[in-house]
């Protein structure tokens, strides 16, 4: 029985600016029943109260707190490995702000760590100073590594792609912190207090939510509403507990779990 839920965003409860069938329901459920939830994404260009607005702005409101990004989850390891570090930064405000609040100074000077994040503006010459960091000593580091993200014309390249020709480039290969990386996935299960043998995953993707979920011990749910499509899933070594078309299709389990879980005579 499923008493808690790590959700995936992209392509599981929004496609860009646009709602997926049936998430609102979804969501909506989990409230109701009081279920314990963490929206768990790799995305690491926004804030968490950016990722709120813009699930807001598509009918799903969700409070900031019950959202973890692969930003959070870097900026959380780097702060237990090198408390007041620094880094050179490649990315957005959600990582940005992350690792400031965790106590970390942004430099081009020797820093500890060159942290690559997501961005739709990836630069050739911040590209060149992270080569150059990386051969000289810094620690490479990458929030995840999807290699495609979604927009409105196609995919994009994303963190997965920009760090494999920084490590053809310096021979180091990064450490992902965000999915597939259990790390991630034990810190969004402290987070809500949840246990992996009662906690499922739901994504998109096989190689990052599924996996993730795997490594992690959790029972696993692709939706086909992503990246995925039902013929990929035999190409993996590895499958999902469940192929479900979307998460409207989980609305009658949270709501059953939910009576099921109700002390006789309610």
């Amino acid at each position: 029985m499923t008493k808690a839920w790590l959700i995936d965003m992209d392509g599981v409860l929004v496609r860009e600016d646009h709602p997926i069938e049936g998430a609102d329901r979804f969501i909506a459920a989990l409230q109701a029943s009081q279920t314990p939830f963490l929206i768990l994404t790799n995305n690491s260009m926004f804030t968490r109260r950016d990722l709120a607005a813009r699930l807001s702005a598509t009918g799903l409101h969700v409070p900031e707190d019950q959202i973890w990004t692969s930003a959070l989850a870097t900026a959380r390891f780097l702060a237990a490995q090198r408390p007041n570090g620094s880094a050179y930064v490649i990315g957005e405000a959600g990582l940005t702000t992350a690792l400031y609040e965790a106590g970390y100074t942004q430099t081009d000077r020797a820093p500890d760590y060159v942290v690559l994040g997501e961005t739709r503006t990836y630069s050739f010459e911040r590209i060149t100073m992270a080569v150059r960091l990386i051969r000289d000593g810094a620690r490479f580091i990458a929030t995840n590594p999807d290699p495609t993200g979604p927009s409105s014309e196609g995919p994009l390249p994303a963190t997965g792609s920009v760090a494999a020709l920084i490590s053809t480039a310096t021979g180091a290969l990064p450490y992902f912190v965000g999915k597939p990386n259990p790390l991630m996935i034990r810190t969004a299960l402290n987070k809500i207090g949840a246990h992996s043998e009662t906690t499922t995953m739901v994504g998109d993707r096989m190689d990052t939510d599924v996996l993730a979920g795997l490594e992690s011990g959790l029972q696993t749910v692709l939706v086909l509403t992503g990246v995925t499509h039902s013929e990929d899933v035999e190409r993996f070594p590895y499958r999902p507990s469940r192929v479900v078309a979307s998460v409207a299709s989980l609305i009658d389990g949270v709501t059953s779990e939910s009576i099921a879980e109700e002390p006789a005579g309610s």
